[in-house]
């Protein structure tokens, strides 16, 4: 990242865009954990006067300090907000919220009537949502500030409410906060506001993704396209990575739909539904990744169905197929990081870069079994389940051969007369050998007897295919990858020398070690072995050639001179 970010906290007189995107960067990097970067984003955000890099190190600090109620940045923040300027306040109002996120504190009445004060839209939207993450898990202790918000005559605050009921009640599929989103998703007279009611849907009941189609069932098929397209999210948020058969019925006429951003929303909840899932537990799936290839690849498409496509298709692979998106941990809690994640990647709406925010939600799937140093020994564990149904998903190969139509020949007279000339002749040569044959030859039994040969010959490729017959169970090794789907087929075995202390499916398990006096196998070194060698200086030095082949890394290039 250095080369993109501003020297000594001040542009280096690179391209704001490159400098603004990397402080942004910076913040994704360090979400959650970003003690040793703080301040190096709050100089930067200081020392500045140009609105695109403000943006971007507003959003930066907001994901650095993520849940602190930092003072001193949350004032830091407040500057660039009273700027008055429009791209850098709405960074500003989203970063405040990320600060505060559920602090419910009386913040959230400064930046509403903040919000009442400035004409810029960007502004207004950009502190709804911040004021939305301030009552994140208040539940009825948001209820007077949710109230304020959904009756204000702006629609855009009533659309920053809407967040605010979806993030105050997430996951608790709240009746009272279905009802009142559900009665606001047919009755304002704004189109962002019925869409955004829709898919807080999806925040509501994501701990029972399995309700979400039924509710939005009706709503799917609406006349107003933003009220479908917020269906779609809202199934593709709260069923992301179950696969669930409901949800990808009610997905798939979507896809098709009539209007482009439909289209789009359709084929990013998709994805998120059918994340880590291939053909054997979900025959779908394979239709829907030549869908997205087919839209991905045609010119004539347009651009908002094709940016859906490229998303869902990045969604549908992310992290090597290795994450998932889990909004809710193995014990139903939520993931804080993961939901303010999702809700802020919705926004990419109005404006796309924050589609990063996505990465938030990913966590990975694997099984990773430390002993009491933390160290990664080797050990097997079983998957009672056919290896098929959990294994990487398999690319889409295109057809290898194209059948070309064949257009129809011009036929001359002349030469129809010759064909049907030749053809007499050829009938009547055939029916006199037929008669001399007749005579000479007996009934004939050497088809009969190859069909029955062949009639062998396919029993025993049926009982080879028999013989052939996948596996119920496999065996796994530390670490392994574990998808949600697959926990539950998860066994240790007893006579196994390394135990789980708790028994867990997946994540970080701890073992505990039966044969303590016996030399352990370790996987997983801490440092490759060049790296390893150069901390002890009374070790002699492997020559370069050397390091660079045990490594598996190319030897540099010998110097050259390069002309112009």
């Amino acid at each position: 990242m250095a080369p993109y970010l501003p020297q000594n906290g001040s542009s280096g007189g690179g391209s704001p865009y490159s400098e603004g995107g990397a402080l942004y960067a910076l913040g994704l990097i360090h979400a959650n954990h970003g003690e040793g970067i703080k301040e190096f984003l709050r100089e930067s955000l200081r020392s500045t006067s140009v609105e695109i890099i403000q943006h971007g190190a507003c959003l930066g600090l907001g994901l650095a300090a993520l849940g602190t109620a930092d003072e001193e940045i949350y004032e830091d923040v407040k500057n660039i907000l009273y700027l008055d300027s429009a791209v850098a306040g709405e960074a500003a109002g989203i970063s405040m919220g990320l600060l505060m996120v559920g602090t419910a504190s009386e913040k959230a009445s400064e930046m509403l009537a903040y919000a009442h004060d400035t004409q810029h839209e960007k502004i207004i939207r950009g502190l709804a949502l911040g004021i939305a993450l301030t009552v994140y898990g208040r539940e009825e202790e948001a209820d007077t500030l949710i109230e304020q918000m959904t009756r204000d005559q702006d629609p855009i605050l009533r659309y920053g409410g809407m967040y605010a009921l979806a993030l105050a009640y997430r996951g608790t599929s709240n009746n009272k906060a279905i009802r009142r989103l559900l009665h606001f998703a047919v009755s304002d007279v704004s189109d962002d506001v019925r869409r955004t009611a829709v898919l807080a849907l999806g925040f509501v009941l994501y701990s029972e993704p399995e309700q979400t189609p039924r509710i939005v069932s009706l709503l799917s098929e609406s006349y107003n396209p933003h009220v479908r397209y917020g269906a779609a999210l809202a199934v593709g948020i709260s069923c992301a990575g179950t696969a669930l058969s409901e949800a990808i019925s009610l997905l798939e006429p979507l896809t098709s739909d009539v209007v482009d951003f439909v289209r789009q929303g359709a084929l990013i909840a998709m994805a998120m539904v059918l994340v880590q899932t291939n053909e054997a537990r979900e025959p779908r799936v394979g239709s829907f990744r030549r869908q997205l290839e087919k839209i991905i690849l045609d010119k004539h498409e347009d651009t908002m169905s094709k940016m859906g496509a490229i998303l869902a298709s990045g969604i549908l692979d992310a992290g090597g197929r290795n994450v998932s998106i889990k909004l809710s941990s193995r014990t139903k809690h939520d993931r804080i990081t993961a939901v303010v994640g999702m809700a802020v990647f919705s926004q990419f709406w109005y404006w796309y870069p924050l589609v990063y925010f996505l990465s938030l939600s990913f966590a990975p799937t694997a099984l990773i079994g430390l002993n009491y140093e933390l160290k990664v020994p080797k050990f097997e564990f079983l998957s009672h389940a056919k290896p098929s149904l959990f294994e990487y998903p398999r690319p889409t190969t295109p057809p290898t051969t194209t059948s070309a139509v064949k257009l129809p020949t011009a036929v001359l007279s002349t030469s129809a007369k010759a064909k049907a000339r030749a053809k007499k002749e050829t009938d009547q040569k055939t029916a006199m050998d037929e008669g001399n044959i007749s005579g000479e030859a007996g009934p004939m039994k050497g088809p009969k007897s190859s069909d029955k040969e062949g009639e062998t010959m396919q029993v025993d490729n049926a009982s080879e295919k028999k013989a052939e017959a996948e596996l119920s169970c496999e065996i796994l090794s530390n670490p392994a990858r574990v998808v949600p789907a697959q926990e539950k087929y998860i066994k240790f075995f007893e006579e196994s020398r390394y135990v789980p202390i708790k028994l867990m499916p997946s994540g970080f398990v701890l073992l505990r070690d039966t044969k303590p006096s016996e030399p352990e196998v370790f996987v997983l070194t801490d440092a490759p072995s060049s790296l390893a060698s150069s901390g002890n200086s009374s070790i002699p030095q492997a020559p370069a050639s050397a390091v660079s082949v045990e490594d598996g890394e190319p030897q540099p290039p010998q110097p050259f001179e390069y002309n112009t």
